[in-house]
């Protein structure tokens, strides 16, 4: 029989401690637990979390995994309800000037921008959150419900949507936002739709899935034009998304028959199939980064408000113990 050394060329050293930072792919024994580990690399996962204090779909959301917030959304009523996560639990804060659904938002917990949506009818109220308060701030140049944003509270993105008033009702419309007003860009999306999930900066943004009907389209914005890229692996809508342009994460969903747990990462070329999520569900919100996720909300079969929350760890390297049977 073969010896590790004689098919690598040296010896597995003897080590009384796992080393602090192993190389991928190093072997080592471990002589005070007397085991054989290896250094590899795992999937990302996603782990149950807290749950919302108001359960709600189409609900809108931003900021990072350890300091998220949740705003709006439908429960059997449209609601302005407004919660901050802080990694462990969700606290109430001062809800929306306006209660609605289907609407998008962008910055950090403490920076938050809310624009767009549904109150009955479209609206295009636009209102900024300071940590603690809503104030309503210049509106939307078009109207639209279940749009996609991205950026921040002083250079935020919308774009695309439903507004029943152009010729199609899936628009490709782009704005963007100076932390006053919105100005539309020339750069029209090249695929008008509705309920997609959007992330990234106002000048490198990510625009992905949503219903045109059912697509996996991605586009990518540089702060002037969109530019397609290559599609999800599954087609879906009413989807999430975190990170950005080059580092992108998208989990659940409608594919146009069942509610989908499925989640992809980006890399800022193409999307790859991963660890799907603990609850299928559809018009969830997301935030986070592609290594440090956070899904909240949404819609479980047939039709039922959520407020399951779930956190994503994206791969990284861990040390197994090598067994023989």
């Amino acid at each position: 029989m073969s010896e590790y050394k004689g098919i690598k060329g040296f010896s597995i050293q003897s080590l009384s401690a796992d080393p602090a930072n192993p190389n991928i792919g190093q072997v080592w024994y471990n002589s005070t637990s007397a085991s054989l580990k290896l250094a590899t690399t795992a999937l990302g996962s996603w782990a149950t979390g807290n749950n919302m204090n108001t359960a709600r779909n189409n609900l809108a959301g931003t900021g990072i995994q350890t300091a998220a917030l949740g705003f709006g959304g439908y429960t059997t009523v449209y609601v302005g309800t407004t919660e901050e996560y802080d990694g462990n639990s969700w606290t109430n804060s001062n809800p929306l000037n306006t209660a609605r659904a289907q609407f998008a938002g962008a910055g950090t917990q403490t920076a938050a921008l809310g624009f767009g949506g549904y109150i009955p009818p479209l609206t295009s109220a636009t209102e900024e959150y300071d940590g603690n308060s809503w104030t309503n701030s210049n509106p939307l140049n078009t109207a639209r419900r279940a749009l996609g944003g991205a950026g921040t509270q002083t250079a935020g993105l919308a774009f695309a949507g439903r507004n029943p008033a152009n010729p199609s009702p899936f628009t490709t419309l782009t704005e963007e936002y100076d932390g006053t007003s919105w100005v539309t860009s020339p750069g029209n999306m090249n695929t008008g739709r509705q309920h997609l999930a959007g992330f990234g900066i106002q000048t490198a943004a990510l625009a992905v899935g949503g219903e045109s009907p059912v697509t996996g389209a991605t586009e990518e914005y540089n702060g002037t034009s969109w530019t397609n890229s290559n599609n999800l692996n599954t087609a879906r809508y009413g989807l999430a998304g975190a990170g950005i342009q080059t580092a992108g994460l998208a989990f659940g969903g409608f594919d146009g028959t069942i509610y989908t747990a499925l989640t992809e990462e980006y890399d800022g070329t193409s999307w790859a199939a991963t660890t799907s999520l603990s609850t299928a569900r559809v018009y969830l919100r997301g935030s986070g980064t592609q290594t440090a996720g956070l899904a909240f909300g949404g819609r479980l079969p047939p039709n039922t408000a959520s407020n399951a929350t779930e956190e994503w760890t994206g791969a990284g390297p861990v040390t197994k113990t090598i067994t023989v049977s």
